[in-house]
């Protein structure tokens, strides 16, 4: 899709056919994100206009199967399309990575019904927010949010924090826990009576992915929108390592959007850096080396999420324990390694382009702020410890999910999604 064709989606819902068309409209999409993202960096808007137009483009529904009229593209165009969206705007480029995984949650735990339901909703431009974790639970598995069932439907009740995109979504899934003590996702309305989403994201950092709370009251949901969410535990499969590849893609996505910035200020600038020995920033040596390790250890990491990507893709459609292992190990290291080079680039920015890298207009700081917000989302230093049980013991990522899923019915606790 062309910039010029990204006029008209505000007013025409795209579907996108193929792998390529998703590419080309993420880049020309990344390009128009890229022009308000220090505005929307500072003032802070709930990003209305943003994720309409994200949802037009058709890039939400690329991954409906085909049997529903979608693209069915795999992971690593997905991961790519996160990657890309976040070197326009980390904090927009964020909001579809839930969307994606409960799109996921519909093809693995849906019923024909369900499928049907919900990627009809998708092909007509439907955004899924989240509403997972909660504040003050003793771990990601202590979910006090309830579903109660009610006649020939359920009563919804909880409040939830981190809700990445829900302020902005038509559908929230909400991960609660049944009568039988399972994990269960609701699906429910945004505008559904007993829903309210706050604007109480008040990070310094990621600023638009109002990533707040959001509180259910007694929220009455149809049985055709809650999907058997536990199911999914009961066999192997790379779920959770598709969730945080996602999660690696955006701080990949900004490393890069930092690394770009920091080399148009050095070309641009004439004077050298105070105290140098060289003619001007260009010609600056020490820069140029700085500079050359940088790109050598983005395009590394890069290389990484990509090559972590296709290993999805594979253990996906095999579904065998050592391919979904192996991808998770991939994937669980491309997260923590993000981490470092992206704080690294944000961090080296200043020193490389100088005083003028400080001025407020320019707001350069927000690369660091962002990866600094949405790099703690996972415990990394704890990514490289299951890298490396893999690598010396042959144990897989965490326990294997069957095994999770056995131990928790046990004591009555629920599943992580």
């Amino acid at each position: 899709m062309t910039e010029a064709a990204l006029v008209e989606v505000e007013s025409e819902l795209s579907i996108l056919p193929n792998s390529e068309a998703a590419i080309a409209t993420a880049v020309a999409l990344a390009r128009w994100l890229r022009q308000d993202s220090i505005a929307r960096d500072r003032e802070r808007p709930v990003p209305y206009t943003e994720t309409e137009r994200l949802a037009r483009s058709g890039l939400l529904a690329i991954t409906v199967p085909a049997a529903h009229g979608g693209a069915d593209v795999p992971w690593s165009t997905v991961v790519e399309v996160i990657r890309i969206l976040s070197t326009g705007d980390g904090a927009i480029g964020q909001l579809p990575q839930n969307h994606f995984l409960f799109v996921e949650a519909v093809r693995e735990d849906g019923d024909g019904a369900q499928q049907a339901l919900f990627f009809g909703e998708l092909l007509r431009g439907a955004r899924f927010g989240n509403a997972q974790a909660e504040r003050g639970s003793s771990s990601a598995v202590d979910l006090r949010t309830r579903l109660v069932a009610e006649g020939d439907g359920f009563r919804l009740s909880g409040t939830k924090y981190y809700c990445t995109g829900a302020i902005v979504a038509d559908w929230i899934p909400v991960a609660a826990i049944d009568a039988e003590g399972r994990q269960v996702l609701a699906y429910v309305k945004r505008n559904a009576p007993g829903v309210e989403v706050r604007p109480d994201w008040n990070a310094f950092g990621q600023k638009t992915t109002f990533s707040g709370t959001a509180v259910f009251d007694q929220v009455q949901v149809p049985a055709i929108q809650v999907l058997s969410h536990w199911r999914l535990f009961e066999r192997t499969n790379a779920f959770h390592p598709y969730g945080v590849l996602l999660h690696a893609a955006v701080d990949v996505g900004i490393a890069r959007a930092a690394f770009d910035d920091t080399v148009a200020l050095v070309k641009a600038r004439t004077r050298p850096r105070l105290g140098a020995q060289a003619a001007s920033s260009r010609e600056d040596v020490l820069i140029q080396a700085k500079l050359g390790a940088l790109s050598t250890e983005l395009a590394a990491l890069e290389a990484l999420l990509a090559h972590a990507a296709e290993a999805l893709d594979r253990a996906r459609f095999s579904g065998e324990d050592r391919f979904v292992a192996e991808a998770a190990t991939l994937a669980f290291g491309t997260k923590a390694l993000a981490e470092e080079v992206g704080l690294a680039i944000a961090s080296a920015l200043f020193p490389l382009v100088g005083t003028a890298s400080t001025d407020a207009s320019l707001g350069l700081d927000r690369h660091w702020r962002n990866l600094r917000v949405h790099s703690v989302h996972d415990a990394n230093d704890w990514r490289y410890v299951q890298v490396g049980d893999w690598v010396v013991h042959g144990r897989a990522p965490g326990k294997p999910l069957r095994a999770l899923a056995r131990d928790v019915a046990d004591d009555g606790r629920s599943v992580p999604g």
